[in-house]
């Protein structure tokens, strides 16, 4: 087995200064500019506002912060790593080989999570920009969010290293401003503090009328916690950790000095304002504005790289159509991908201008993720199971998270009508599409049939040396899905032999094994038939771009250098010249015979495949093969089963 020279991934997990900076920078955008709203939903929601439900309020909020972002991300599931790296589809890579069944769980959490992320730059962005009315009170802030967000999405195919440097230093001074005013107002009102005890979140709870259902807007303080885990990969598990402690006071801070102030001010005023605005001093508010909207942008742009991240993390685990990747930067991990791009896009503008105020975004926004934490619950359970771990403590880990998570969507599907349903919509349209594609691929891969390469050798080597046939390339490659070194698909063997013979001084045979180890890159050959057959076996990482013709180019020089093989032409007139010799790639692709139909359910799961197969790239695209050598050959489906005669002989 041989490593690729590039073949490596820094990560981030030396606990250092600049490591805590980027991180900042990177995890807490989302999680970290829930004060701009989450307050100012409760109190939206609640019928008094008086010492009880302020304490009880800003114990939920404490409590919430400490049991699902502390206990269960920064303690529990940050340990399920995937060689480094976070995040739903990551931890569905550790199980899948003994879970298979578990996809599903990986398919609801990954599209609620996607659908979560259309809805977090609108309110974050609109919250920010809302601000303004404490200075001018009828400004119209649609038109300067749409600005922002558009900017945003414009400058992604450009690349965002220019921005991510400053990340951390901004969120910083964003983190240092939020423990600041927080403090200013504390100091006023210390008694504050008794909302750490959880008795007043008990008596919230149970006591006033709507405390059940204002556990949807308690739930938005921790909406960004999965990105905790989904971000591990960037910046290692140790500053995650640390700057946690940071970010966690600074918030907790915040949501004090905003419950000091509710309580300093007549009820009136306090419906009419939004907390985390009023308790800044007239003189700092414009610069806190600014600060708030760059926050924002940020929180914004981390939601963003996240998504692509995971549909190429969906894309490699087979759960997306393959569509086409982009690096505009030398920062690996940093990639673009225009066609979910765009869709965030439209996606961003069609709940500003359906919603209009970051209130009425406040009912669509926590919904769809808490489903999320629910499978990262149960993936992490199972996760658990396979680590040997004690069987009472995953149930009682399950019997604390499910209540906790269930207790929140419950709460949430209050906000069902009032604007919950568009990210459930936008959840459950990207669910078809993932179940579609991973049952449309793994129906059409059920008619792979392999067959033992040995009983075609014989008959390979004559048609390598019958002259009478037209040498169709001088090297002849395949892309094989056989796992096994003893076998081959027989659509290959009946394009070599039957489709039209191919005749070639070497075939090589090339499978590409997507492993669960994020950014493996290696390689292994295999010498079926001395100096005319070989396979190459690529081992690469779900999470490491499939360019199959660098890769392969990096093989044959090797193997060159190494005098495994001659890659000068074979032609006589070009080989004294020194040319190098040519290559033919010769791609598969599998149809349905006119003479075959599958049963009713299956055909039209395969219809429904095949039209969301135009909307991905080629497989040509996909596997990094220059077209300008590559034929593309189309066979049946089934190709050996002998169909029925229903014709009678007369």
């Amino acid at each position: 087995m041989r490593k690729f020279k590039s073949g490596h991934h820094g990560h981030i997990n030396k606990l250092s200064a600049a490591g805590l900076l980027i991180t900042l920078g990177i995890v807490y955008g989302d999680i970290g500019t829930s004060p701009l709203y989450v307050l100012k939903a409760i109190i939206a929601g609640s019928p008094v506002i008086d010492k009880a439900n302020v304490f009880g309020a800003l114990s939920c909020v404490i409590w919430t912060l400490t049991l699902q972002s502390t206990i269960k991300y920064i303690i529990i599931t940050l340990r399920a790593d995937n060689k480094g790296e976070g995040g739903i589809f990551s931890l569905f890579a550790l199980i899948r080989k003994r879970a298979k069944w578990a996809y599903i769980f990986a398919i609801i959490g990954g599209c609620a999570l996607l659908a979560d992320g259309i809805i977090t730059p609108a309110i974050t962005v609109t919250s920010s920009i809302e601000g303004l009315r404490m200075i001018i009170p009828n400004v119209n802030v649609i038109p300067i969010v749409v600005i922002i967000i558009t900017f945003l999405f414009v400058i992604q195919q450009f690349g965002t290293k220019f921005l991510g440097n400053s990340f951390g230093p901004l969120m910083f001074i964003w983190f240092s401003m939020l423990a600041v005013l927080g403090l200013s107002q504390i100091i006023n009102y210390p008694a504050i503090f008794n909302a750490f005890n959880p008795l007043y979140a008990y008596k919230f709870l149970t006591e006033n009328p709507n405390g059940f259902i204002l556990l949807g807007a308690v739930f938005l303080c921790t909406t960004g916690a999965e990105a905790l885990y989904s971000d591990l990969g960037h910046c290692g598990i140790k500053n995650i950790r640390m700057t946690w402690v940071f970010v966690k006071t600074t918030l907790i801070l915040n949501y004090l000095g905003q419950g000091a102030w509710i309580l300093s001010h007549p009820e009136s005023m306090v419906r009419a304002s939004n907390p985390f605005f009023a308790i800044m001093p007239s003189w700092f508010l414009f610069i806190g504005i600014i600060i708030s909207t760059i926050a924002a942008i940020i929180a914004s742009q981390a939601l963003i790289s996240g998504s692509y991240t995971l549909i190429s993390e969906a894309i490699s685990l087979n759960f997306w159509p393959k569509v086409k990747i982009n690096y505009p930067t030398n920062i690996k991990g940093q990639m673009y991908i225009s066609s979910i791009n765009w869709v965030l896009w439209l996606g961003c503008l069609f709940v500003i201008f359906y919603f209009r105020e970051s209130s009425n975004m406040e009912a669509a926004y926590g919904l769809a993720i808490t489903i999320t934490m629910l499978m990262t619950s149960l993936l992490l359970s199972i996760y658990l199971h396979y680590l040997h771990i004690p069987r009472y403590i995953i149930t009682l880990f399950l019997m604390v998270y499910l209540s906790i998570e269930g207790a929140f969507l419950i709460a949430n599907l209050h906000k069902f009508i009032h604007g919950g349903w568009v990210s459930l919509l936008l959840a459950s349209v990207l669910f078809i599409v993932m179940y579609i594609w991973f049952h449309g691929r793994k129906i059409k891969n059920s008619f792979i049939e392999f067959v033992h390469i040995q009983k075609y050798l014989d008959i390979l080597k004559s048609l390598h040396n019958d002259e009478s046939i037209p040498k169709y390339s001088t090297n002849l490659v395949y892309i094989t899905r056989a796992n096994r070194k003893t076998e081959i698909e027989s659509k290959i063997m009946y394009s070599i032999f039957n489709k039209q013979p191919k005749r070639a001084d070497v075939y090589w045979l090339i499978h590409v094994d997507i492993v669960d180890e994020p950014y493996e890159m290696s390689y292994s050959v295999n010498q079926i038939i001395p100096k005319t057959l070989f396979r190459i076996d690529l081992k690469l990482g779900f999470k490491v771009q499939p360019r199959v013709n660098l890769y392969f180019r990096q093989v044959i020089e090797e193997m060159a250098k190494n005098n495994e093989i001659d890659i000068s032409s074979h032609y006589h007139s070009l080989r004294q010249y020194n040319i190098l010799a040519d290559f033919k790639f010769v791609i598969i692709d599998r149809i349905q015979n006119y003479d075959f139909d599958f049963a009713p359910s299956r055909q039209f799961l395969m219809n429904l495949y095949s039209y969301i197969k135009k909307f991905g790239i080629t497989e040509v695209r996909a596997l990094g093969l220059d077209t300008s050598n590559v034929v593309i050959e189309q066979v049946p489906l089934i190709i050996d089963t002998k169909i029925k005669s229903e014709l009678v002989r007369h």
